[in-house]
């Protein structure tokens, strides 16, 4: 992970202090192309009722309608906290060539209530399952205490 990366994890952060601020669970993430161009940039909208508002499926359903296979396969998605099994296998359906988290799965596991819906998958895990390539980098230490951070307040101590 460089510091290009890092840039990018410290917006979707950012983006998910937005979607809190807006009623939405706190997660933003960002797609960008190979070429390092920003294609688009989403937020968590959970809050409008949909349990599916993932900002990362809705990017891997953007990018599978606004750019080719092949500049798929060379795109990053850059996420605050790891991609759940749902997403992640958008990503694999859109083959978005590689998946950057700030904040592990696990990480985040250790804030979420008893009784919280969860499927204890990693993203490694559902894109190994996978016939495509999908390359991982997180969680990013760097970013941990700002990407914990978020999250503050948000659900009650477990």
């Amino acid at each position: 992970m460089n510091q290009t990366d890092v840039a990018h994890l410290r917006r979707c952060i950012d983006l998910a202090r937005t979607a809190r601020a807006d009623g939405n669970e706190p997660f933003g993430s960002i797609l960008v192309g190979g070429d390092g161009a920003v294609l688009a940039e989403l937020m968590n909208t959970c809050g409008s009722g949909d349990v599916t508002g993932h900002p990362e499926l809705a990017l891997a359903a953007w990018a599978s309608l606004h750019i080719t296979p092949t500049e798929r396969e060379t795109a990053t998605l850059y996420t605050s906290c790891e991609s759940c099994a749902m997403c992640a296998g958008g990503q694999v359906w859109a083959g978005i060539g590689r998946l950057v988290y700030a904040l592990s799965g696990a990480q985040l596991g250790t804030l979420v209530p008893d009784g919280t819906p969860s499927l204890q998958l990693s993203s490694r895990e559902v894109f190994d399952r996978s016939n495509v390539t999908i390359t991982v980098e997180g969680p990013c230490d760097e970013l941990a205490a700002e990407a914990f951070g978020v999250f503050d307040g948000y659900w009650p101590a477990p």
